[in-house]
C-alpha cells in the first residue's frame, strides 16, 4: 500500500495533540513526533513542517513528489501526508533512532557485526538511488544523522528534502549549494552541481565515521578544524590504520571488513570526483568481489577555484572548505 492523505485530526489524536513528551527532536524546518496511528496499530514518527520556513515548504514538496515513489529494504518508509492546518509527513517509525547519536552521543554500542550491515545497507540504498530506478535520484544529504535505524538495526536512509530526479544519461543537475558541511565534496562549492560523485563522497565520509567512531570534522577549541578524511588517509599512508579504528570496539572487528572499509571510504571521498568509484564498484569491494584500490599515500589536494559569484557560496563558507580541504592536513591524535 502506498502512501495516503492524512486528517490532521487523526494525527492530532496520534500525536496526543503534538505534545512535548511525544517530540523525538526538532530541526530548522519543523519538528518529529512520535505517534501511533490506532487504525493501522502501529508506531509512526509524524514530521510537522514549520509554515513560516519557505524552504520547509520546498522540501516538504520535494520530499512527497520522491520518496513516495522509493520501494526499498534501505529507504525509510512514507506512509502519508496532511496539508490542512501544517504541512506534515509522516514515516514509519525508526526505534532505534538515527546512526549519528548511537556514534557519537549515545552510550549503547554498536558492534562490529551491525557497523557493517549498516554501512551495506546504505550502499544498497544509495545504488538503488543511483541506478535503480527510472530516474537517478541525488540524495544531496547524505550524513549519519539522515541514517535510520530500525528495530533490527537496519539501516533506512530518510530525509529526501534537498533530493533532486534527474536524467540517468545526465547524472548531475546544477543547483544552489545545499547539504552539510564536513560531507559535501569539494566540487559542490564551486560549480553547486549536484552529481552521483557527490553523493558518494558523502557515503565515504559516513563509511569513515562508522570505522572510527568521529565525527566528519572536529572542532577542539581555537584550533583549526580536523578533518577525518585526512586523518585517516595520513595513518592509510603510514599503513596505520589501526590507530584510528573507534576505541570503543576494544579491537572486537573483522580486519579485513576493517580495512575494507576504511580503504573504500577513502576511495569515495576521494577530492577529484573523477577518481571516485560508482556506488556499484564501492559495494563491490565492502562484499570482496573485487580487489581494494590501491590509493596515495598522501590525500590529494582538491583542484577548485575560488568561485566568483556571491550567490554561489559566501566567504565565510569558503574558509570552512579551506579549513577543512587544507588547513586540517596536519597530523592529530
Amino acid at each position: 500500500m502506498g502512501p495516503k492523505k492524512f486528517s490532521y485530526d487523526e494525527l492530532a489524536i496520534a500525536t496526543d495533540n503534538f505534545g512535548e513528551k511525544n517530540k523525538l527532536g526538532e530541526g530548522g524546518f519543523g519538528a518529529v513526533y512520535k505517534g501511533f496511528l490506532r487504525d493501522l496499530n502501529t508506531f509512526v514518527a509524524v514530521k510537522k513542517v514549520s509554515r513560516k520556513s519557505k524552504q520547509g515548504s520546498k522540501e516538504y514538496a520535494t520530499e512527497v513528489k520522491i520518496i513516495s515513489r522509493l520501494r526499498h529494504k534501505n529507504t525509510v518508509k512514507l506512509m502519508g501526508w496532511c496539508h490542512e492546518k501544517e504541512l506534515i509527513l509522516v514515516y514509519e517509525f525508526m526505534p532505534n533512532g538515527s546512526l549519528d547519536f548511537h556514534l557519537f552521543k549515545g552510550k549503547s554500542l554498536l558492534t562490529w557485526d551491525v557497523r557493517y550491515k549498516i554501512v551495506q545497507g546504505l550502499a544498497s540504498a544509495l545504488l538503488y538511488l543511483h541506478e535503480e530506478g527510472d530516474q537517478c535520484v541525488l540524495h544531496r544529504d547524505i550524513k549519519s544523522s539522515n541514517v535510520m535505524l530500525d528495530s533490527e538495526f537496519n539501516a533506512k536512509l530518510g530525509d529526501f528534502g534537498l533530493a533532486r530526479l534527474v536524467d540517468h544519461a545526465k547524472g548531475s543537475q546544477t543547483t544552489a549549494l545545499a547539504g552539510t558541511i564536513g560531507y559535501m565534496a569539494p566540487e559542490c562549492f564551486t560549480a553547486s552541481k549536484a552529481s552521483k560523485e557527490s553523493d558518494v563522497f558523502s557515503f565515504g565520509i559516513v563509511a569513515l565515521e562508522i570505522a572510527c567512531g568521529r565525527r566528519s570534522i572536529e572542532q577542539r577549541d581555537e584550533e583549526a578544524p580536523i578533518s577525518l578524511v585526512a586523518r585517516v588517509w595520513e595513518s592509510y599512508g603510514k599503513k596505520r590504520l589501526a590507530d584510528v579504528v573507534d576505541k570503543k570496539l576494544c579491537m572486537n572487528f573483522n580486519q579485513d571488513q576493517m580495512e575494507s572499509l576504511m580503504i573504500v571510504g577513502l576511495w569515495c571521498a576521494h577530492p577529484d570526483r573523477n577518481l571516485r568509484p560508482s556506488i556499484r564498484q564501492a559495494m563491490q569491494v565492502l562484499n570482496f568481489e573485487s580487489q581494494l584500490p590501491i590509493l596515495p599515500c598522501q590525500m590529494p589536494v582538491p583542484n577548485y577555484d575560488v568561485p566568483t559569484a556571491p550567490a554561489i557560496c559566501s566567504g565565510s563558507v569558503l574558509r570552512v572548505v579551506e579549513d577543512f580541504f587544507f588547513n586540517s592536513r596536519c597530523s592529530h591524535t
